[in-house]
């Protein structure tokens, strides 16, 4: 039986979302639930290691495409180096073994036979890689070196939260090297304004960048740059970091060149990261209780069609919406879903839970009077129009999806994001109100441990060209040198 105008859903239809916990009543309960009911991972044997399923993997194969599309533009090319580094070669930069140690994976077996040398699972790239550019450089005209991979690594985390902290996750780092130290910071912020650029044109969601501190800087590097965003939640979300190594690797590892003046010098070096953990970013900025709500751009199916069958009209819609289907896929990712063993309120739920931005809806009473029924996943709202103007609407509607998601995360973040001059106000916001809290900082190291120490907040970034709000340290008094955006964060 066909339903009534608009396809309303019945009431066991709306069962299907039951199992979502509101965000209310328990954000962390209510991130697992969409995720696993979205069936976007499923967990592993082995604690912090986890499955990514199709409709999670989807999502990180439109990143990488998107992504990498950038690193290409701008020069970078794509190799892949090995899974297991010696233990000689980690151990030869101290600052970066302490830092990682706490993480490492260890093999120390090969078939039955104990290694004479333990090999470690990459936690990150700079040894391996570092081995290789030793022997790969020798002259200036071997510069720049721009070079990227996509890969898996392993750190053995204590605490772990599918996608935004795993054992193993799966990520992009660059690693490249430089003549000067200009051309590698050139570099470290070309590519963090890639990352943000991207975060906010495909992902919908805005990102501060800045400066980390020298605490929360990379083991081993110059200097740390990264792209902060704030989860629904309040919290703070590192999306992706940038790093100007100097020559401190280079040095370590003998990675030398004959420059045109004649002299023999240390390269400059860079690396630079995103993650699986952007997936988690999507989730939390944009999610709601129903479940996912996809950017356009980002989400593998853009319009799901379902028809509207009745016993009587069922080959004419089926007919109709193939069609339609087979025109409108030539220029956007769709989907028909013509299963007959669910009703049509069931596949509502199911592709709003999914996120997909918008559900074309054909029922025999909107072919007679030559229509399709739109709905948005981000607002709801519905819009009738004629089915010619399909083909010119929809992209239209999608980019304006696109656009309101974004104004809608940027219009949160600086709902929940506050200046503060007293260091007892700033503890109650940071417990109280949550979101980012920008103060004047002296630059001192205690002071940010007594911060992180009293409220769990730590400086995500020191943002560019912002003079400090206040002539004193909001911890100590003494004179600021910068302004700092803290938070807690995941």
């Amino acid at each position: 039986m066909e339903q009534k105008a608009g396809h309303e859903k019945t009431a066991q239809d709306k069962d299907f979302v039951k199992e979502i916990t509101p965000k209310a009543v328990d954000y962390s309960q209510w991130y697992i639930d969409v995720i696993l009911k979205t069936k976007m991972m499923d967990y592993s044997p082995v604690k912090g290691f986890m499955a990514i399923r199709p409709a999670g993997f989807a999502i990180w194969e439109k990143i990488q495409e998107l992504m990498d599309r950038r690193f290409k533009e701008t020069g970078h090319q794509n190799a892949y180096f090995p899974l297991l580094i010696p233990q000689s070669l980690l151990q030869k930069e101290a600052e970066h073994v302490e830092g990682f140690a706490p993480e490492l994976a260890w093999v120390t077996k090969g078939g039955s036979e104990i290694l004479a040398e333990p090999l470690l699972i990459r936690p990150t790239s700079e040894a391996i890689i570092c081995d290789f550019y030793s022997r790969w450089v020798q002259s200036w005209r071997d510069l720049p070196i721009l070079i990227n991979q996509w890969c898996n690594v392993v750190r053995w985390e204590k605490s772990t939260k599918p996608f935004l902290r795993t054992s193993e996750f799966l990520w992009q780092e660059g690693h490249t090297c430089h003549r000067t130290e200009e051309e590698a910071e050139a570099e470290t912020l070309q590519i963090l304004e890639i990352y943000r650029e991207f975060l906010e044109t495909e992902m919908a969601i805005p990102a501060i960048a800045g400066r980390k501190s020298e605490r929360e800087k990379f083991a081993g590097a110059l200097r740390t740059y990264s792209v902060e965003a704030l989860m629904s939640d309040g919290k703070a979300l590192q999306a992706g970091t940038s790093h100007n190594l100097g020559q401190h690797f280079a040095k370590v590892f003998d990675i030398t060149f004959l420059d045109q003046d004649d002299q023999l010098k240390h390269v400059w070096q860079t690396s630079w990261g995103v993650s699986t953990r952007l997936i988690g970013a999507l989730i939390m900025v944009h999610g709601d209780d129903r479940g996912l709500v996809l950017p356009p751009r980002m989400a593998p199916i853009q319009v799901v069609i379902v028809p509207i069958l009745t016993k009587k009209d069922r080959d004419r819609v089926l007919e109709a919406v193939s069609e339609l289907s087979a025109k409108l896929k030539e220029d956007l990712r769709i989907k028909l879903d013509d299963r007959e063993e669910y009703s049509p309120g069931w596949k509502f739920n199911e592709w709003e839970m999914r996120g997909i931005p918008v559900r074309i809806e054909v029922g025999p009473r909107d072919l007679d009077k030559n229509q399709v029924i739109l709905v948005r996943r981000d607002t709801g709202e519905k819009e009738v129009i004629l089915r010619g103007e399909l083909s010119a609407r929809l992209p239209q509607l999608l980019e304006q999806i696109q656009s309101d998601m974004l104004k809608r995360a940027l219009e949160f973040r600086e709902a929940n994001t506050r200046c503060c001059s007293d260091y007892e106000e700033f503890k109650k916001i940071v417990e109280e109100e949550r979101g980012f809290v920008i103060v004047s900082w002296c630059g001192d190291a205690a002071c940010e441990e007594k911060v992180k120490n009293d409220t769990k907040a730590t400086i995500r970034c020191i943002p560019f060209d912002k003079k400090p709000e206040s002539d004193q340290c909001i911890v100590c008094g003494q004179k600021a040198v910068a302004t700092a955006y803290f938070a807690r964060a995941y």
